[in-house]
């Protein structure tokens, strides 16, 4: 055999070496995302998982493509349900409004990743003070403290139907819902609206998005209801991952989250209509700043609180984190 005929058989021997290389390296790289730790994304359902889990799962669906990790839903009954699963690792990614993922943010376990955007481009919602149409029932008259009117609030850790009302309505007034009304049950949002439609409440503290929700899917209810008092704007909620996610998964699902429904092309069409059904548009980059306007709010009803016992170093605390966020307000562009 002459040297020519080896080196040629030498070639490609090679040849078939590294393609066997190539081929084993795509396998294992393949098996390695098959078997990539599933990404648990936790997400608050008042309505209950069978009728947010049609909704949301096309959109876990593409982010696991996108990650390369299966995406496990987990829906949430309570803000504090979803808190305490993702400061203990159960859960990797979440969909939180702002106050709960303030929390998260404040222990160390997230970080805040996107904000969702609604339909309509807003990316802020509004608490909104509902009573039953035609009852002649005006804020004057539910603020005069009568003692004789049922409230409907929502989850303590909710920033539309709980924190917004003491920071803007009840908190300037030194008004403490315990002492002014009948009774003040908590409840959700779809659930205290329908109670004022029907009269088992006199009033209740819903937000915007629950509204426009109610007037697609039960306008009969909506029309029922007349509006008394709304909030200033509210930053809408944002997705929060772990500190501790894999980096890769991260920013493959942060990228993912940027990316999604946008462009001119048959797949960014398919996804806009998978965010349209969660009534939103797109998701924006977003960190701990965006939050900042309900920290102030967080600040502004724990002075209102330290003022009534006469707490010095609580009042104090609570001054300085007010002047702090309001100056970091001031010099935002």
């Amino acid at each position: 055999m002459t040297s020519a005929r080896r080196l040629g058989r030498g070639f490609r021997r090679a040849g078939v070496l590294a393609a066997l290389v190539a081929l084993t390296a795509c396998g294992d790289a393949g098996r390695d995302a098959a078997h990539h730790a599933p990404v648990t994304f936790a997400i608050l359902s008042a309505e209950g998982q069978a009728v947010a889990e049609p909704l949301w799962r096309p959109l876990l669906d593409d982010m696991a493509q996108a990650v390369g990790a299966p995406v496990q839903a987990r829906f949430g009954a309570s803000y504090a349900e979803l808190v305490r699963a993702m400061e203990a690792g159960e859960v990797q990614a979440a969909w939180l409004s702002p106050r709960p993922a303030i929390q998260v943010i404040d222990s160390g376990a997230a970080e805040l990743v996107a904000r969702t955007v609604d339909r309509s481009g807003e990316d802020s919602y509004r608490s909104v003070m509902i009573t039953r149409a035609g009852s002649g029932r005006d804020l004057d008259r539910v603020l005069s403290c009568g003692h004789d009117l049922r409230l409907g609030l929502g989850d303590a850790a909710s920033t539309s139907a709980a924190l917004a009302p003491m920071a803007f309505l009840f908190g300037p007034r030194g008004i403490d819902p315990r002492t002014c009304f009948a009774s003040v049950r908590s409840g959700d949002y779809p659930t205290n609206a329908y109670a004022v439609a029907v009269g088992t409440l006199d009033v209740a503290v819903v937000n915007t998005v629950t509204l426009a929700q109610l007037r697609v899917q039960n306008p009969q209810i909506a029309e029922q209801l007349q509006e008394i008092w709304r909030s200033p704007p509210l930053p809408e909620g944002g997705v929060l991952v772990r500190q501790d996610l894999d980096p890769a998964v991260k920013e493959k699902l942060r990228s993912f989250l940027l990316t999604y429904g946008q462009g001119e092309s048959a797949q960014a069409d398919r996804q806009r209509q998978v965010l349209a059904a969660l009534n939103y548009s797109q998701f924006r980059a977003a960190d701990a700043a965006y939050l900042d306007p309900v920290r102030e709010m967080i600040a502004v009803q724990t002075l209102a609180q330290a003022r009534v016992p006469g707490d010095q170093a609580a009042r104090q605390a609570a001054e300085t984190e007010l002047r702090r966020l309001r100056a970091n307000r001031e010099v935002q562009p």
